[in-house]
């Protein structure tokens, strides 16, 4: 794996995720975590895709891992689509 696939790097495009999470709230719920994560700036989730994908935007150096970590904690799996949302 990359520096890039392990790590998302400050951009304002972002990083693209998808999520087993299905509900609005459990997606509500999963942006909250994300966004108490230090250097996590904004998250934008587009409900309307299958899977549920999510971007992520940060102002410093995140790891992907520690983001799967995070969103693990609320028993729902997250992974890495792309390196950049276009």
């Amino acid at each position: 794996m990359s520096f890039l696939s392990k790590n998302i790097v400050p951009d304002t495009r972002g990083r693209i995720f998808t999520t087993n999470a299905e509900t609005m709230d459990d997606l509500a719920e999963i942006k909250r975590q994300l966004l108490k994560m230090k250097g996590i700036d904004d998250v934008t989730i587009d409900h309307k895709k299958y899977p549920k994908e999510l971007v992520v935007r940060t102002n410093r150096m995140v790891s992907v891992e520690n983001i799967q970590k995070e969103v693990g904690k609320l028993g729902f799996d997250i992974l890495s689509k792309g390196i950049f949302a276009i």
